[in-house]
């Protein structure tokens, strides 16, 4: 039997750009994928949309959350997968063979963890790639400089969310960040880096769109960081930005 993997997707009045998501994940050629959708009670078209994809969605929730971290964590409770990742409303994935790649490189690496690149894309014209986000193989120590992996390319193995913990709501806009500390920082997960576009990202995101935001998501950033071992937080927290400036570049 092929390693199963467990898709989530959280959604709340997203049907401007859901239907790219969903077609992406119901288009995949790999056979064993598990697709969890977990709706926050939306009140526009995003059931409707969602429910022309019903057949090829295992779990659909729709019930008022507390936010997309707490709705990810109903997502992961639910899944049977051997390797949890999401895909969020706004994006989509890569191509049709992107989770085939992934579980090969799960089953050739024995890794527990697994990251790759993303594009960022313009949110109406997605074949226009506006930044590019270009990982590595990780070595140990690398979170003390600032950097970090894609999260919507972090794909993780289950039982990693058993023995160290899902999301924490209470990091607010980090919660992804802190979790990675934690499992590859922390607890030293054995990762593997897929050299591919997994991701196209629409451009935005809450925690860039405003000064205050921006301001709110360092400290959460630097929260997350001394909870996790993180040696010197502020020298890192002023270098985690700067580990982007290649994305505007085409490095």
């Amino acid at each position: 039997m092929s390693l199963k993997v467990s898709i989530i997707t959280v959604t709340y009045n997203a049907e401007k750009f859901l239907e790219d998501c969903l077609r992406s994940v119901t288009n995949q050629t790999y056979p064993n994928l598990e697709y969890i959708v977990i709706d926050g009670l939306s009140n526009d078209n995003t059931l409707k949309i969602i429910s022309y994809y019903k057949e090829e969605i295992s779990h659909l929730v729709s019930e008022k959350d507390n936010g997309m971290y707490d709705a990810l964590n109903k997502g992961i409770r639910l899944a049977t997968g051997d390797v949890i990742g999401i895909v969020n409303a706004d994006d989509f994935l890569a191509s049709p063979d992107i989770v085939s790649k992934i579980a090969a490189a799960f089953e050739t690496s024995g890794a527990d963890v697994l990251y790759g690149n993303l594009d960022y894309v313009d949110q109406q014209d997605t074949g226009k790639v506006l930044r590019k986000w270009r990982s590595k193989p990780y070595r140990d120590g690398m979170f003390q400089f600032g950097w970090m992996p894609a999260h919507p390319t972090f794909y993780a193995k289950r039982d990693l969310f058993s023995r160290y913990g899902s999301y924490k709501p209470v990091y607010g806009s980090a919660a992804d960040y802190e979790l990675m500390i934690r499992f590859v920082h922390k607890h030293k997960a054995k990762t593997v880096f897929l050299p591919e576009v997994m991701i196209k990202m629409r451009v935005g995101g809450m925690s860039n769109s405003s000064v205050k935001n921006r301001l709110l998501a360092n400290q959460a950033d630097m929260a997350a960081m001394k909870a996790n071992g993180i040696s010197f937080p502020l020298l890192t927290a002023i270098m985690k930005p700067l580990r982007k400036l290649p994305q505007f570049f085409g490095l």
